[in-house]
């Protein structure tokens, strides 16, 4: 079949995720190399946001993909009763890297967050989850509904107990301060929110390590820290959700490793595997573990553990370490940094910046002395709809969202092809100036 053809069957018997079905416009991938991938006809499409900003080692990097033939060779499936060579050793390598105790494996960030909720109410006997307005943490209807993002919109009530709080959201601070008379009320406000929920009905405050597809939120230094001291004060349990942030997007194993606190719990997926192959996983630290050697784990599922799963991550594990791949992300990510902000002080369309590694996106104003947003929240504008067909025409493959536009490559990228993409944003962002700066029509 070709491109065409390939694309119409898809869209004539599968269905698209957050989609209108109608309006799906998919891309036939057909292969990839490192920081790119190919279309059915044939074009070279830079990944700028390592497809779901997932696949950290590039595209079949063949140390993964040798490893996940080698595990199908010897043992395809095990059910989760058992016990598999590349299961214990998985378990092994992410107690030493997040120094954690224990996980459980499953098959998606989505199903980590919903086990992670479940597992810190049985710990503590507690129900609600305090989580954040811009955050996401999986379509499962306890992990949407966790979830601010307004996905959640659809399937609310969704589940009960989940009480939300502001986010450390610097540049449009709900609570009006500015850097140099700031108090850090994004944390205090949350003590206010537990006193009046009752601390003793709260199991776990989660959040993103750093907030990904709802604007990349890099928090001040301290706020991790006085996060972490508000949770021990009254005995909650502090879930990490890593999916996106972890596993070397910011050049660390952990984004909350950037901050020196160590979680209860440490939600996982993504970059586990590059997503090479389907897992999660929810890693919780030894107080955790230990309840549950004489309490049952109330959770399972089938594909929890899956031994070629296990194999691809430890290969993925592997790559990180011997290709010295979280020092190419420090490396680029300082690179990077310098020019975004040259971009931020060109460009007039350009409000904000925000970077950590190779995770960062750039947000976009009318105006930067209003701040006013290109797009309105949970919506586009004819702006951002030509930065993205702009990007788009030059094989430029984007997460444009909002009023946001996020570079996120795949953590193998040389500063070559780095530069490259861009160059090419940087054209877009003309395009977008150029629309704002418009004399209005009579």
């Amino acid at each position: 079949m070709d491109s065409k053809e390939v694309i119409q069957q898809n869209r004539d018997y599968t269905l698209f995720s957050w989609s209108v079905q109608s309006q799906a416009n998919p891309i036939h991938i057909a292969g990839g190399k490192g920081a790119y991938f190919f279309d059915g006809d044939g074009n070279h499409w830079l990944d700028f946001s390592s497809q779901l900003i997932n696949i950290n080692v590039g595209h079949q990097h063949p140390k993964v993909l040798e490893a996940i033939k080698k595990q199908v060779d010897e043992l395809c499936f095990a059910a989760p009763a058992f016990a598999s060579k590349p299961r214990g050793e998985l378990g092994k390598r992410l107690a030493e890297v997040t120094g954690l105790a224990k996980s459980f494996f499953t098959l998606g960030g989505s199903e980590a967050n919903e086990n992670a909720m479940k597992i810190a109410r049985l710990v503590t006997g507690r129900d609600k989850i305090i989580t954040r307005y811009r955050s996401y943490h999986g379509a499962t209807m306890g992990s949407m509904t966790a979830s601010g993002d307004p996905r959640r919109w659809p399937v609310e009530p969704g589940i009960p107990g989940i009480v939300r709080v502001f986010d450390p959201y610097c540049y449009r601070c709900p609570f009006g301060k500015q850097p140099d008379w700031c108090h850090r009320e994004c944390v205090s406000h949350i003590e206010e929110v537990i006193q009046m929920e009752g601390p003793h009905t709260i199991a776990a405050i989660m959040v993103e390590g750093i907030t990904g597809s709802n604007g990349l939120l890099v928090p001040p230094d301290d706020y991790y820290p006085k996060l972490r001291a508000l949770c021990d004060k009254y005995g909650i349990l502090l879930i990490d959700d890593e999916v996106m942030s972890g596993f070397g997007r910011t050049g660390t194993y952990l984004a909350t490793q950037h901050y020196g606190i160590k979680p209860d719990i440490v939600t996982c997926a993504k970059g586990l595997t590059s997503g090479y192959m389907p897992l999660g996983a929810v890693i919780v630290s030894d107080r955790i573990a230990q309840h549950f050697e004489n309490t049952m784990l109330w959770g399972g599922l089938t594909y929890s553990s899956h031994p070629v799963s296990c194999a691809a991550a430890i290969a993925n594990l592997d790559v990180y370490e011997e290709e010295r791949i979280f020092d190419n992300v420090n490396s680029l990510g300082h690179h990077l940094g310098q020019r975004l902000e040259a971009m931020k002080e060109k460009f007039a369309c350009v409000g904000d910046v925000r970077y950590i590694g190779l995770f960062s996106v750039l947000e976009l104003v009318k105006n930067k002395e209003t701040r006013e947003p290109l797009a309105p929240f949970n919506g586009s504008s004819p702006e951002m709809q030509k930065l993205a067909a702009y990007l788009k025409s030059k094989h430029i493959y984007a997460f444009v969202r909002f009023n946001m536009v996020w570079v996120c490559p795949p953590l193998v990228i040389s500063q070559e092809d780095l530069d490259k993409g861009l160059d090419v944003y940087e054209e877009a962002l003309a395009l977008v100036d150029e629309m704002i700066q418009a004399p209005a029509a009579d």
